[in-house]
């Protein structure tokens, strides 16, 4: 009874606590026509659908990712869907020169840089003992350090303007630590804390901060996501979360939403139902949600010490499973659609014959 009781005290208290603070932030929709947008990670996947809604709703977009060809693809693609003023940059967001080159370039070009979406990741899927020091140094330099170079180097001008608005797109997974995902789940960490710090820093200077907190998106992501250990049944796991529908998050109304929270000027947004819950169990009960995940780590994923990686997509492809294929299909169509892989590169056994 004491464990209802103080459960439904917190959820009220938390209610009204959100109530009184949407009271004092609650001001006009944020006009974006005109605003010069850079999204890092912006080829593919969801920063590619965030380039597309924002250009929809007026804003000049420039993106930035390591892969040249990916971007040119991505740059045709928002021309096709209407988007009007487009710029494209090679650029490895762990290096801070070749940021701010970018940054610098965008402002020669359009101007002061008014909305700043830190989006790139990389996913690496595998038990700890398959995980190298390497693989955590790359997860920070790209998910960490790829969030504090774009950063730094914008929110100087930002403070000086008194405007200026910086999106970090973090994780479920630096809420809430998931095994088999210990060098994402590190990385998003630091980057929630490094967000949710600098939401309190930029309080009443005229620059907004959002975190964005995904959960599972069908974006077709986890074909490009790199398996450690037992290769094929770790994908296998990961991707049926990327795909059901009860999982897994529509993404472009992941998109959508997460514009939504900007023109709103919302400080955080947790998408997907079961990652409010989670972060919700974790946040009263962290001790329970540890024995459950660990639970869950022995029943149900596989074990495996294999340090060689193996790129989603050929795993897939290697498979023979016409069940799983049916499953992911959803993820297929979205990693087509959304520039995952070439349109018309076979993904599963059956389309290469």
């Amino acid at each position: 009874m004491k464990t209802w009781q103080l459960v439904s005290g917190a959820l009220v208290m938390a209610a009204a606590s959100r109530a009184f603070v949407k009271s004092l932030l609650d001001r006009p929709a944020m006009n974006l026509h005109g605003c010069v947008a850079l999204i890092t990670g912006g080829s593919r996947g969801l920063g590619l659908l965030l380039a597309r809604e924002l250009g929809q709703e007026g804003c000049r977009v420039a993106l930035c990712a390591r892969d040249a060809e990916d971007l040119a693809k991505a740059g045709a693609m928002l021309e096709q869907w209407g988007v009007a003023e487009v710029l494209t940059f090679p650029c490895d967001v762990a290096n801070a020169e070749q940021v701010e080159a970018v940054i610098a370039e965008v402002e020669n070009q359009w101007g002061a840089i008014d909305l700043l979406v830190n989006n790139a990741g990389v996913i690496q899927a595998g038990p700890i003992q398959s995980q190298t020091v390497e693989d955590f140094r790359q997860a920070m330099d790209i998910m960490f350090w790829g969030v504090l170079h774009p950063s730094l180097t914008v929110l100087p001008r930002m403070l000086q303007r008194k405007s200026g608005h910086i999106v970090n797109i973090t994780s479920v997974g630096g809420k809430l630590s998931a095994p088999h995902l210990l060098p994402y789940n590190a990385a998003k960490f630091a980057a929630v804390g490094f967000s949710e710090g600098l939401t309190a820093e930029t309080w009443g200077t005229g620059v907004q901060v959002t975190t964005v907190v995904p959960g599972l998106m069908r974006t077709g992501s986890y074909l490009n996501a790199f398996f450690k250990g037992n290769h094929a049944p770790e994908f296998r796991w990961f991707a049926l979360g990327d795909n059901l529908p009860w999982l897994s998050m529509d993404a472009e109304k992941a998109a959508a939403r997460i514009v939504e929270a900007i023109q709103n000027r919302e400080a955080e947004v947790i998408l997907t139902v079961p990652a409010r819950l989670g972060v919700w169990m974790h946040g009263l009960f962290p001790a329970l949600t540890m024995q459950l995940l660990g639970l869950a780590n022995r029943l149900m994923l596989p074990s495996g010490s294999d340090p060689t990686r193996e790129r989603g997509l050929d795993i897939q492809q290697d498979l023979g499973d016409p069940f799983f294929n049916r499953l992911t299909a959803w993820g297929r169509a979205a990693a087509r659609r959304f520039n995952q892989v070439d349109g018309g590169q076979p993904i599963t056994p059956s389309e290469a014959d």
